[in-house]
C-alpha cells in the first residue's frame, strides 16, 4: 500500500528513525483540507508508545480536516545543513503515514503528561501536574502510525562507513 523509498541506500534503520522522532521538537502535519486543498501545519508533538501525539484547540482548520478525513502524514526534519559548494544540503528526516483520532481518558492523560515532560522536563513536578490537570480545553490527538520511514543524505551514510 505504501511506496518503497526510491533511494533505499539512504533509508534509516528503525532505531535511527525512532531516535529522530524522539529528538525532534516539531513537525508538519499534512491533511486533506478545505475543497481538497492540502493543509500542512507545523506543530509540537511527542512520539510516545509508538504513536505521535499533539494537542489542539477544539475548533479550527486542523480539527475540521481530521474529522473529515483522518488519513494524515507527519514529517520532521532532524538535520538540514546547506553545502553551498556542492549545491545541496545534507539532511535527515522522517515521514509517517497514519490515521489521526481524538483520544480521551487515560490515554489523553498519559499523552498529555508525555507532551509536558518532553517540553518542560526541567520544571518541578507539581507545576507539571498543575499544567496537565488544568488543560481541559484542548484535544489530544493521536496518529496511529501505519508506515514510517527515515532518510538521510548519502554523505551521512558514507561517513558512517568510514
Amino acid at each position: 500500500m505504501f511506496r518503497e523509498m526510491r533511494r533505499g541506500k539512504q533509508l534509516l534503520s528503525m532505531e535511527d528513525t525512532m531516535a529522530v522522532m524522539n529528538r525532534c521538537t516539531n513537525g508538519v502535519l499534512a491533511c486533506s483540507g478545505d475543497e481538497d486543498y492540502p493543509y500542512a501545519v507545523p506543530l509540537s508533538y511527542v512520539y510516545f508508545n509508538g504513536k505521535i501525539y499533539f494537542h489542539s484547540a477544539k475548533a479550527g482548520h486542523k480539527i475540521d480536516a481530521i474529522t473529515q478525513n483522518p488519513k494524515v502524514s507527519f514529517s520532521v526534519i532532524d538535520e538540514d545543513t546547506i553545502v553551498s559548494e556542492k549545491f545541496t544540503s545534507y539532511f535527515r528526516s522522517v515521514i509517517a503515514f497514519g490515521k489521526a483520532r481524538f483520544v480521551e481518558g487515560d490515554e489523553w492523560l498519559e499523552a498529555m503528561k508525555a507532551l509536558v515532560e518532553k517540553y518542560s522536563a526541567d520544571q518541578p513536578e507539581e507545576v507539571k501536574h498543575k499544567e496537565v490537570s488544568g488543560c481541559t480545553q484542548a484535544y489530544m490527538i493521536a496518529i496511529d502510525i501505519e508506515h514510517i520511514t527515515g532518510k538521510e543524505a548519502i554523505e551521512y551514510i558514507k561517513a558512517k562507513r568510514n
